[in-house]
């Protein structure tokens, strides 16, 4: 579920929030990263109890339009073609997913309303009446369904994301890629229902984690020291905070991680300081790792493992 690139941006925002601490504990600090990891899996978690919420609720405007004082036919006799989605149906019935919630104690039930309104304007949505007017329920369209729920309606709610930040303020960077991993959830369903563990390789990606983290703060004056060898035309606090434990961050992956390549690293850093950074710190920071990876070579410092790893 979480990619590389999604680790390494909470190890920099972990590392940001650490170098702001006078005495800051690196254990602790650790122990917290690997929380705001679970965390975004507790989203995950979330947004698929959600649509088990919406599932139920549908159930429950059928039963009251059927006991109102004067039902129409409509009433008594409803479309069923959302209660009987096969995808929504599987998320209901999964024992694996009800267990997580419980173990997790993640439940809709004091934000009711919101469901409830969520399903109304999914109900008068366009994309709702198009899907119950189709034939009988196939598990493409189902799931396909769903998908454009998330893309048309719930991933960009003001509601639903002031409410995700109102639980959790680590949330409104996590919303996105809750979302997506339902999305890719969703996509791979072709009748049974299966959760997407929150890392691909728990050892490897681990291990990945803790070692960047510990790393770059392990070394973080001999980095410092090398970075300024390398902007000499620079005072080191006009370089941006950002763009400095970015390029930390950096050398620590190359130098203590051999698993990755490195043109992979760079190239990660040099993407994330674009989005998280200034307008110049992509070329900023690509030329001074350019630097920095050319005299680690030189000096042989560089050393990776596995096929196609070393250059």
């Amino acid at each position: 579920m979480l990619n590389r690139r999604f680790l390494r941006i909470k190890v920099m925002q972990m590392l940001y929030s650490y170098y702001q601490h006078e005495n800051a504990d690196m254990a602790a600090f650790e122990k917290e990263l690997f929380k705001s990891l679970d965390k975004v899996y507790s989203l995950y978690l979330t947004i698929l109890a959600l649509f088990t919420d919406l599932h139920h609720t549908a159930y429950l405007v059928i039963d009251e339009n059927k006991n109102k004082r004067l039902p129409s036919q409509e009433d008594l006799n409803p479309n069923l073609k959302f209660v009987n989605n096969t995808l929504l149906v599987a998320l209901s019935e999964s024992a694996t997913l009800k267990k997580e919630l419980e173990r997790q104690k993640i439940s809709w039930q004091t934000d009711f309303d919101l469901v409830r309104k969520l399903f109304t304007e999914i109900r008068n949505s366009e994309d709702y009446k198009s899907y119950m007017a189709g034939g009988e329920n196939t598990v493409k369209e189902d799931r396909d369904f769903l998908v454009n729920l998330i893309l048309n309606h719930l991933g960009e709610h003001d509601l639903l994301n002031h409410l995700f930040e109102d639980k959790n303020i680590h949330w409104a960077d996590d919303t996105f890629l809750a979302f997506n991993s339902v999305i890719r959830t969703f996509e791979t369903f072709e009748g049974k229902f299966v959760l997407m563990p929150l890392l691909k390789d728990e050892e490897d990606d681990t291990k990945f984690v803790s070692s960047l983290f510990r790393k770059t703060i392990q070394y973080n004056s001999s980095y410092e020291e090398l970075i300024k060898n390398h902007t000499k035309n620079w005072e080191m606090d006009r370089i941006a905070s950002m763009d400095m434990l970015l390029m930390k961050m950096a050398i620590a992956e190359i130098l203590h991680i051999p698993s990755v390549p490195v043109k992979v690293s760079l190239n990660e850093y040099i993407d994330i300081s674009k989005e998280y950074s200034t307008p110049n710190s992509k070329t900023f920071v690509n030329g001074v790792l350019d630097k920095i990876i050319a005299e680690l070579k030189r000096d042989n410092k560089i050393e990776k493992a596995g096929r196609g790893l070393q250059e």
